[in-house]
């Protein structure tokens, strides 16, 4: 991860100091394909939770926030694309953008920065936002980003929104920790941001003008646990037994269901909905 370690972290109030930063992290991913285990259960826990909550009603037009999981693999495009009928995806990063559309040649992509969003009111009937909101500097900036979403989904429209969650005592104790230190270590591979826990999350989602429909915590397994082993399977281990463990971290979501779930989940996950106007 050359790339990513020359820029350490992006820079603070700099949208074109971030585009660079994520383009390198992005080029350094797709070039190499590291984690594609890990990321598969990534795509297969993202892809439930839509499931489960995207409305099966025909979805006119869907803003899909980030295309990192795109561009390094399949992500969660296929299955938007069978719920919507136009799926509009974005990225701060070109790099991320070329990766994704290189398999998708006829998508519709945008550049574009999530605290900004160059779409106008009541774009869209729903939102698709995982990990996108805890990779700024602030809560602040996390808080404007949603105040966007909500500008950009019509009334009644949906969004499904999951972020770091800071309530895991791991997630907790890494984001103490200098991210210089710990992506050096190859504990992390690229910046996480500032982030909260379930409590202060709702809070700031209803503040933008948003309800809360659903939440729950998803990714059970510890991340670094499973990172480290899914990396020495996909480079030793026959396909069949990389099938059988990716069938065992699933097996960890079963969590999801005790009333420990946000102790034990690497991300919160809520289902919103933006009121009605005559609810309003």
């Amino acid at each position: 991860m050359k790339g990513a370690e020359q820029r350490n972290r992006p820079a603070a109030g700099s949208t074109s100091a971030e585009q660079r930063y994520w383009d390198d992290v992005a080029r350094a991913w797709t070039k190499g394909g590291p984690d594609r285990l890990w990321r598969a259960h990534s795509d297969a826990v993202n892809l439930g939770l839509c499931a489960r909550w995207l409305t099966r009603a025909p979805i006119r037009r869907l803003l899909k926030t980030d295309l990192f999981d795109e561009a390094v693999g399949e992500g969660l495009w296929t299955f938007l694309m069978s719920r919507a009928e136009v799926v509009v995806g974005m990225d701060v990063s070109i790099t991320a953008l070329r990766g994704a559309a290189s398999a998708r040649p006829h998508a519709a992509m945008a550049c574009a920065d999530v605290r900004r969003l160059p779409f106008a009111d009541d774009s869209f009937d729903a939102v698709v936002s995982n990990s996108t909101l805890d990779h700024f500097h602030s809560l602040t900036e996390m808080a404007a980003s949603l105040r966007e979403l909500s500008r950009t989904v019509r009334p009644g429209g949906q969004l499904v929104i999951t972020i770091d969650n800071l309530a895991n005592p791991i997630i907790a104790l890494r984001n103490s920790l200098p991210f210089r230190w710990l992506n050096r270590l190859g504990v992390v591979p690229y910046y996480v941001g500032a982030t909260c826990g379930p409590g202060p999350f709702g809070r700031m989602i209803e503040e933008a003008g948003l309800e809360i429909l659903e939440s729950t915590a998803i990714l059970h397994c510890p991340r670094v646990m499973g990172v480290r082993v899914a990396r020495w399977l996909q480079a030793h281990a026959t396909t069949t037994l990389q099938a059988r463990f990716g069938r065992w971290l699933m097996t960890w979501e079963c969590l999801a269901r005790f009333p420990t779930r946000y102790l034990t989940g690497n991300f919160v996950a809520m289902r919103c909905r933006k009121p009605s106007r005559e609810a309003a």
